[in-house]
């Protein structure tokens, strides 16, 4: 049987979810045209009614012509997307869970497709990709403040419609992590500067946006990382005081709870203690965080994405770390888009039947 203390409820923001156990958000393709159909409600209502503690949905678009590089992913604007929204968080609330959409803009990463391209010019900090890799123009002040309002819009209509929470996409090389990224923010107006806490006014214009938007005590998680797609080598904050002074501000601005992703939960972020990325955030900021990263699951995400084969893997270290309080939440990607009953097989010691990961399963939603 699985420790206690992942099974135990855990309240931030007024919300109380009922175990430590988060759906990571993971890019599905499964939306036609950016609108969710009920096979997506479906796969999410599955996750709900075999106890994750909150979902945390794909990545959504907000509403800037190229917020998304892929026709397929869903959109978070628009009548008809958020109409199937509405259906999944019905549908997820009748399975006995909560949810919260990932609001994501994708920034200057290019089309996954060959034959389609977004319907607007692609936004960056400095029309860069990567350093020194050109990839359309710097967003104009204008194009900067109605990417705030986009943010802004989407929180507002998760609200309306019965979400339980709401996660902003700061992470991972996208839009938001553009800004914070000196490699890619060359800007030299408000929006650029040469320390951190500066780059990260874009962020922090956002929270405070969304803030005002749905309240002062509606839930908001902002997914943040060190390491981008285009380098997974990349360190934002080299120090404890400067991951400090980063994330201070974004909790100033509005955030509640830090989704702090990294490549494999248990290394730890800086030399010196074992403490991870989440674990780092938790103590400098003191507010709730989630740790992510390779969980339940051998090798690392991005490998098994790329093809390479993970087994299943011991939580032990992993609980360990929960119970002597590092972070507060755990969010689990690929053993759960592969098998809706992890969290319940986790909680029975069911380990003989967990499932080895293979990307095919990327190719349908179980």
């Amino acid at each position: 049987m699985a420790s206690d203390v992942l099974f135990t409820p855990f309240t931030f923001k007024g919300l109380t979810l009922p175990n430590r156990i988060v759906m990571a958000p993971m890019t599905r393709s499964f939306s036609p045209g950016g609108i969710a159909t009920d096979d997506v409600a479906a796969y999410y209502r599955r996750r709900a009614e075999n106890q994750v503690g909150l979902i945390v949905t794909e990545g959504t678009g907000v509403n800037r012509p190229a917020s998304l590089n892929d026709p397929n992913i869903p959109r978070f604007h628009g009548d008809a997307e958020l109409a199937a929204w509405g259906k999944v968080a019905g549908e997820v609330h009748a399975g006995g869970g909560l949810i919260a959409p990932q609001l994501w803009h994708v920034g200057a990463v290019k089309s996954r497709s060959e034959d389609w391209t977004p319907p607007g010019p692609y936004d960056s900090p400095s029309g860069l990709s990567r350093p020194d890799k050109k990839f359309g123009e710097p967003m104009t002040d204008a194009e900067v403040a109605d990417a705030i309002r986009a943010f802004a819009d989407a929180a507002a209509e998760a609200k309306r419609l019965g979400f339980d929470a709401v996660e902003l996409h700061g992470a991972h090389g996208y839009l938001i992590d553009q800004f914070f990224w000196e490699g890619t923010n060359v800007r030299e107006d408000a929006y650029g500067s040469a320390d951190l806490p500066g780059r990260a006014r874009f962020a922090a214009d956002i929270l405070k946006a969304v803030r005002k938007a749905v309240g002062p005590d509606y839930p908001v998680i902002i997914r943040i990382s060190q390491w981008k797609q285009q380098d997974y080598e990349v360190k934002l904050a080299q120090t404890p005081k400067a991951l400090e002074a980063w994330l201070g501000a974004l909790v100033e601005a509005g955030a509640d709870v830090l989704h702090c992703s990294q490549r494999r939960f248990w290394e730890p972020e800086f030399e010196g203690s074992d403490l991870n990325f989440a674990g780092w955030a938790k103590k400098v900021t003191g507010v709730p965080t989630i740790t992510v990263g390779s969980v339940g699951l051998s090798g690392e995400f991005i490998a098994g994405f790329a093809g390479e084969r993970s087994e299943p893997a011991s939580i032990e270290g992993l609980e360990r770390m929960l119970d002597r309080g590092d972070f507060d939440m755990v969010a689990v990607g690929r053993a759960l888009l592969q098998d809706p009953e992890w969290v319940v097989k986790i909680r029975e010691g069911r380990h003989d039947e967990l499932s080895p990961f293979d990307r095919s399963v990327m190719a349908k939603l179980y």
